[in-house]
């Protein structure tokens, strides 16, 4: 019986123990081609959502017009050199009323499209709400590649966090499992990295996740193909550089303990840079190995309060996005920290651009979207929330693009990430505001 036969009788997973290996090595062979239990698709079709909270700064940000994505404003500057492979759309509103206020619906309304329940959480002057009433895209999406042979990963979908607090509300949440089942962010690369192969053997051990399972690995190394092998090596280095580079982020925090905090406030700290990279690197590595398919990546929290002492700023994010427009100080911090999160999608997208996959690189079959809870925050506008995308070239995504509509509601955006992916859905979350279909991004 050949292995494609073999793969076909029998799931991955059980396929792989019957090579002789501990389930300690699951996580570095599950997305290696010459073990797959159902024949891959040739180029998988992967989303990124990556948020940031308290609206943008629309001059600087927006491009002067529409059409050619000639130059960028100094917000996404960052971007230039991924330019033509960007899309920057006006134009899209989150047209969700009922209960909550402006920033409970644009963060917990944002991926699911749909109104928040009535509950008791209590937010500005508008009426209390609850959790979201339905499932949001990314879920939605991972269900649909979960349940076929060929798109089927470990996990489905992983959700990361940068600085995400230690609390639960509608500010704090943007993914939904399904009606009142809010999804927290990971924002700890240690619980991720453990979630991803296991918890480490030996704390004090920086290789004692690869040390662990180097032998059953060394095994099985014969029967995969000279690719699968360098694709093998490649991961074990990755792991074990991100095992360094945590150890380092704990030496520091030993030398300058993080001090007791409210669970409320942000533990946002001098490290969060350090962080967010390790983020970034587990993100991009989890996916290059097919462990999922879908991802989310979210700094912070809406109304959060962050202080990015890292780029000289010391006032509160939520407090400067609510200064007038004419404070000249409040608006170069706030340019300031969002062209630092823009930089953070760049370096994700750039990593993305540098790992080759069949039809180019990883970015030709991932597109990454960045946007935010509201437009404009000292407005607490949910006209022209921030939309851009980065890569997706082989998934019918157009770049180098500045496209702009008129008040569009952002549930024909989340359908469009579903048609992208493979996903056709005549509508998602309310239906009304479905009308028109998903936008065409190609």
């Amino acid at each position: 019986m050949t292995r494609r036969e073999t793969g076909s009788r029998l799931s991955r997973r059980r396929f792989i123990r019957e090579l002789g290996v501990s389930t300690a090595a699951v996580p570095f062979l599950w997305g290696l081609p010459s073990l797959r239990g159902a024949e891959p698709e040739p180029r998988p079709r992967r989303l990124i959502i990556m948020f940031s909270p308290n609206g943008t700064i629309p001059p600087a940000f927006w491009p002067d017009q529409a059409g050619l994505l000639a130059s960028l404003k100094p917000i996404l500057e960052p971007l230039d050199p991924l330019r033509a492979r960007t899309t920057v759309i006006k134009g899209i509103s989150n047209r969700i009323g009922g209960d909550g206020d402006s920033h409970m619906r644009g963060m917990s309304c944002l991926l699911t499209g749909t109104e928040l329940f009535p509950g008791n959480i209590q937010g500005g002057s508008h009426t209390p709400a609850g959790w979201a009433k339905g499932i949001s895209i990314d879920q939605e999406i991972r269900n649909f590649l979960q349940a076929r042979d060929e798109t089927r990963t470990r996990f489905g979908s992983l959700e990361f966090g940068v600085a995400v607090p230690d609390r639960a509300d509608p500010w704090t949440r943007m993914c939904y499992a399904g009606p009142n089942q809010p999804i927290p962010p990971v924002d700890d690369p240690r619980q991720m990295l453990d979630k991803l192969y296991g918890a480490r053997q030996d704390k004090d051990d920086l290789l004692g996740i690869v040390d662990h399972v180097r032998e059953d690995l060394r095994r099985v190394a014969s029967k995969l193909s000279a690719e699968d092998r360098r694709l093998l090596d490649e991961h074990l280095a990755h792991v074990a550089a991100m095992q360094r580079d945590l150890a380092e982020v704990e030496a520091d925090e030993s030398q300058h303990p993080v001090p007791e905090v409210d669970p409320h406030i942000e533990l946002v700290n001098d490290n969060t840079p350090k962080v967010s990279r390790l983020q970034i690197d587990l993100l991009v590595n989890s996916l290059a190995n097919d462990m999922a398919r879908v991802a989310t990546l979210q700094y912070m929290r809406s109304v959060g309060q962050a202080r990015m002492n890292w780029l000289g700023v010391e006032d509160g994010h939520h407090g400067l996005s609510h200064e007038p427009d004419d404070n000249d100080s409040a608006r170069d911090k706030l340019v300031r920290i969002n062209r630092w999160f823009c930089g953070e999608l760049t370096c994700l997208a750039q990593r993305l651009a540098e790992t080759p996959e069949a039809g180019g690189s990883m970015l030709d079959n991932t597109l990454i979207v960045w946007t935010n809870e509201l437009g404009k925050g000292n407005s607490h506008t949910l006209n022209d929330i921030p939309m851009v995308l980065v890569g997706g070239e082989n998934l019918g995504v157009q770049g180098g693009r500045a496209l702009e509509l008129e008040n569009v509601p952002h549930n024909r955006m989340l359908l469009a990430l579903a048609k992208a992916m493979g996903h056709e859905l005549p509508t998602f979350g309310l239906e009304h505001l479905c009308q028109g279909g998903p936008l065409d991004l190609a």
